[in-house]
């Protein structure tokens, strides 16, 4: 694969993770399965290896997690709560431990080598609970990874997870058992683990719910997921949800990953027992052995996951992106099933891309039924040799993501029928463009009603407009009712445009919004309201221009500090953002060029949105002491996040480049730095520590 080809690869994943995980975390949503979105995650990682100069901040392989829902209070985890990364082969697990010995070579030299410990992964919901002199007193979400929800009182219905901690009789070291005993009925105690559901208990619960008419889940972990987002905590009552702990935070001297298995059952706590792996030829065995039980498990679990035993060398590690570096996700091999394709639809993305998409006959794959299978793009369709009506066989490769991996000619009847790829837009009939070069037909109508919507989407979402409760259900609603066709008009709606809707004449029922009672309309024009005055990066991300993500969109209100100064600079201006390189330049440049994106904007302004300038957002925040000071950071930062640091360098009026330049102020490194530190000495740059960084920011 070509740089080219890499980088448009890894901008489709991004933008088809990000639908599915806002789908997810954000609207209780779910257009595919779990191991589907392992695969897609799993893809896109490993291309971000291949090619490491396309990671970008707004990747979600830099991120864990969807963000946390409004309902529930929010809870800062004081030490976030990691994702991990996955691998699915014998040759990952060995390219893994391959890594390793680069980043800590001593460790492996030694004479006993590096021990591993392996746990199953079970398929649940991961929370944090918390517990202060030995009560139980907070539970959380995973959230975002550093910022989840306040689930407590939902989590307290769990029996399985002990309200108070008591240390019950077992052979434990004396030191550390002292130790423990003083954690507990002193300060906080920390124990992570997931919550999930029985298979015998899931099989019940959604013959119970189908026979009341309501909504059955597609599998256990969407149903505790589901049990325990509620803010009823009754519901969560009448569910037989389960807790197992496979991680204790609290710090009592444990020296091993293991040891806190054995720590845990003493506090009360179920735990799967694990295993204790001298090398990779013991992590196979065991995984292979497993694999081959998971059936007959209890639960539902999807691999193992592998530490690295050693709690010292674990941290040493250290974390790259949102994981971290000395434990996997050790996957199970593909499933697979055979189905027919009943149709070929095209699906039209915000910035005209079309993918085609199999329509299937409805199969079950690893307990998940499966009604829609990618198939990428027109070269795909005639590598795979696709026709409507084959039989085909259908993979979750790593239990993952429904593709179409084999046609089956041999079972053909003669009544199937070849997909011809269209060369007009099926929403707008305008003629599709696709550049040499490249795999992807894309529609170049601005104003195909199909990209209009995509864009309504993005222009609302959570990282825009933010307006809570105006999600893709409703804007198809509002655009079919012809209430709204531009981002524009969403501002000028009012509580009667949408009351009087029901008593319209229906020629077209469907084109009309129902269901809007009073309540629900003061609501959502209230939500509209309450979103007119944005912060400028947020409103440059919620134009939607291509290739722009939510850093370049910080970087650009930095720079320039108001929309007006930014619709005016030139390609060359934006070469010079450190970030922003000629694509990303051209596109921003021609964006701005556009008299319909001019009027756009001058549309907002006349529908009242009040942009707040970086400027503003700062001086809200606090002093500007730093300002006119660039920053870069490398390394890992033990007391925050990277994106925490960012966020308050800029409240306190300073700038954060990715890049070192004459014009950067300090250097601030953490564990493990790059070679950003050599040269920044070569430069000239000062450098500080954490500790100093931190007194810079001290407020």
């Amino acid at each position: 694969m070509t740089k080219s080809e890499a980088k448009k690869r890894i901008e489709k994943l991004k933008e088809l993770i990000n639908h599915h995980r806002y789908l997810y975390h954000v609207l209780d949503q779910q257009e595919i399965d779990d191991e589907a979105f392992d695969s897609l995650k799993h893809e896109l990682y490993k291309l971000e290896q291949q090619f490491p100069e396309f990671i970008t901040l707004d990747s979600p392989t830099q991120r864990v997690g969807g963000e946390p829902q409004k309902q529930f209070k929010k809870v800062e985890h004081k030490m976030p709560m990691l994702s991990l990364e996955d691998i699915f082969s014998e040759k990952e697990l060995r390219d893994w431990e391959n890594y390793l010995k680069k980043l800590a070579p001593p460790f492996f030299t030694q004479k006993e080598g590096v021990e591993y410990f392996a746990e199953l992964k079970i398929d649940g919901f991961a929370v944090a609970l918390i517990y202060k002199n030995g009560v139980f007193s907070l539970g959380a979400t995973r959230g975002d990874g550093q910022v989840g929800e306040d689930v407590t009182r939902n989590l307290k219905t769990i029996e399985s997870i002990p309200l108070k901690l008591e240390l019950r009789r077992g052979v434990w070291d004396k030191k550390v058992k002292e130790d423990l005993r003083k954690a507990i009925k002193k300060g906080k105690f920390e124990v992570r683990g997931e919550v999930y559901m029985a298979r015998a208990d899931f099989k019940k619960l959604n013959k119970e719910l189908e026979k009341k008419g309501e909504k059955t889940y597609a599998n256990p972990r969407n149903l505790a997921a589901g049990s325990i987002r509620q803010l009823d905590p009754k519901l969560a009552a009448s569910r037989p949800l389960k807790f197992l702990a496979y991680d204790m935070v609290t710090n009592v001297g444990q020296a091993r990953h293991s040891q806190e298995h054995q720590i845990l059952p003493l506090l009360g706590f179920k735990t799967d027992a694990g295993k204790i792996c001298k090398n990779l030829s013991d992590i196979l065995n065991y995984w292979r052995e497993i694999s081959q039980k998971r059936e007959k498990l209890s639960y539902q679990i999807d691999g193992l996951v592998v530490n690295v035993n050693d709690n010292h060398l674990f941290e040493k590690l250290g974390v790259v992106g949102k994981s971290p570096r000395g434990a996997r996700a050790f996957k199970f091999s593909p499933q697979q099933a055979t189905t027919r394709i009943s149709d070929i639809k095209i699906q039209i993305g915000r910035t005209g891309t079309l993918t085609p998409v199999a329509v299937l006959e409805p199969v079950e794959i690893g307990g998940v039924k499966i009604s829609r299978a990618t198939l990428h793009n027109e070269d795909e369709i005639k590598r795979l040799g696709v026709r409507i009506g084959d039989t085909v066989i259908i993979e979750r490769a790593g239990d993952v993501i429904p593709s179409v991996s084999k046609v089956l000619p041999e079972l053909r009847t003669g009544k199937e029928k070849e997909f011809h790829f269209p060369r007009a837009c099926p929403s707008c009939s305008s003629l599709l463009s696709k550049p040499r070069g490249e795999v992807i037909w894309r529609c170049l109508n601005p104003d195909c009603p199909a990209r209009k919507r995509e864009n309504l989407y993005h222009f609302v979402s959570k990282k825009a407009f933010n307006i809570e409760g105006l999600g893709p259900r409703i804007i198809d609603k509002l655009t079919e009712a012809g209430l709204v066709s531009e981002a524009a008009d969403l501002f000028s709606l009012a509580e009667g445009d949408l009351l009087p809707l029901a008593g319209l004449p229906r020629r077209k029922p469907q084109a009309f919004l129902r269901g809007f009672a009073e309540k629900s309309a003061k609501n959502l024009i209230e939500a509209i309201q309450k979103s007119k005055k944005i912060p400028l990066p947020r409103f440059i991300f919620a134009l939607g221009i291509r290739h722009l993500g939510e850093e370049t969109a910080i970087d650009l209100a930095e720079r320039f500090g108001s929309i007006t100064q930014l619709q005016k600079v030139t390609k060359e201006e934006l070469e010079k953002i450190p970030e922003v390189g000629p694509k990303i330049a051209e596109s921003i440049y021609q964006w701005f060029q556009l008299k319909k994106n001019q009027k756009l904007i001058e549309e907002l302004f006349g529908a009242g949105i009040k942009i707040e300038s970086p400027a503003q957002s700062k001086a809200a925040a606090g002093k500007q002491k730093l300002k006119g000071k660039t920053f870069v950071i490398t390394g890992v930062l033990e007391s925050m996040t990277r994106g925490q640091a960012k966020e308050r360098i800029r409240q306190l009026g300073g700038n954060v480049s990715e890049s070192l330049s004459k014009m950067t102020a300090y250097l601030v490194v953490g564990k493990e730095p790059g070679t950003k530190l050599e040269k920044a000495k070569k430069l000239g740059i000062k450098i500080i520590g954490e500790k100093e960084f931190l007194n810079l920011i001290k407020r």
